[in-house]
């Protein structure tokens, strides 16, 4: 693994553990000790080489595909893709029913055709989306402005649904 590769894989595993607000011991602890703070530092820093195997595994830990945690194969000056709608389902669980039950029962349904029950994270497409906010009877940007409130989208999901408006 070339060490440019190694330090942009770093940078993708280290945005991944702070958009989920954990901290290198945090990681350790969540996981119980499985992954030791220096050991993910270490990745981070493009200091040590993750094997496939590895790099799968925290995938799982922390609840994105394995391919979120991969380098972008685009050229360096590319624009950067729209930011992909992320659903904290654990935030998601703490909002009163009475506001957040459409988009719980819809997630629930999206999980189930997925077959994916990690509970954590869900990623959306724009389609859902615009799905959500007719249910809601709401624009797509004054839903995600909601969402964001709520703390079940992230504040950069705003220039995910602009750059789909523009």
């Amino acid at each position: 693994m070339s060490s440019e590769y190694a330090k942009q894989l770093g940078a993708k595993l280290r945005a991944i553990r702070t958009q989920q607000g954990l901290s290198l011991h945090g990681v350790e602890e969540k996981s119980q000790g499985r992954w030791k703070a220096v050991v993910v530092g270490s990745y981070e820093r493009g200091d040590r080489a993750v094997t496939v195997q590895r790099l799968a595994e925290l995938a799982d830990f922390y609840g994105v595909p394995v391919q979120e945690l991969l380098p972008g194969s685009t050229p360096g000056g590319a624009a950067e893709p729209p930011p992909k709608l992320v659903l904290d389902l654990e935030r998601l669980a703490h909002v009163p029913s009475e506001k957040a039950g459409p988009l719980q029962r819809y997630t629930a349904t999206i999980q189930s055709q997925r077959g994916d029950y990690n509970g954590k994270v869900l990623s959306i497409r724009q389609d859902d989306l615009r799905t959500l906010a007719v249910i809601y009877d709401q624009s797509p940007s004054v839903l995600t402005e909601q969402l964001i409130s709520w703390g079940v989208l992230g504040a950069d999901a705003r220039r995910a649904v602009q750059a789909e408006e523009s």
